[in-house]
């Protein structure tokens, strides 16, 4: 009886090594990606920098980036116009690579006046309507009935 226990146990056991579980695999054990600080400038300062990776700041700041990847800044300002930079990995004699441009200098240009809204023509205000010759009906003043008002005619007077 021990037997036929102990061989269902081991097949059990055998069966839960073909799906390890995501604790179990050996992804912790690897080492991070480098990180180098890069420094981002603009003339003027001030402007929002975003980078492909989702980080931001303000100018002139520095942000620590993931340096196994090549990556986008993009600059904004309220009245320039956005300008962004590619930072490219280059290769170090060490066997490693590092971002470059650093410092990551912009110079933003302004913005082109926005076109002012098109001026509506003015209006004219509306003429008042001309004092028209009244019609013949009104000319006319209708009858004065002497007594109260009734479908049958008046009667006349001998």
């Amino acid at each position: 009886m021990y037997r036929v226990l102990a061989m269902i146990a081991g097949g059990l056991l055998l069966s839960a090594c073909s799906s390890t579980p995501d604790w179990m695999s050996l992804d912790a054990l690897k080492p991070a990606p480098p990180t180098e600080s890069v420094a981002f400038e603009s003339e003027p300062p001030g402007a929002e920098v975003k980078t492909s990776n989702g980080q931001a700041c303000r100018t002139p700041c520095s942000l620590t980036l993931p340096s196994g990847n090549p990556m986008t800044a993009t600059f904004t300002l309220a009245g320039f116009q956005p300008a962004s930079e590619q930072l490219e990995l280059v290769p170090v004699g060490d066997g490693t690579s590092r971002l470059r441009p650093n410092p990551v200098l912009v110079e933003l240009t302004p913005a082109p006046p926005a076109k002012p809204a098109p001026k509506k023509p003015a209006r004219k205000p509306a003429a008042k309507p001309r004092a028209a010759a009244a019609p013949a009906a009104a000319a006319t003043p209708a009858p004065q009935a002497s007594g109260p008002a009734t479908p049958w005619p008046a009667p006349q007077q001998r």
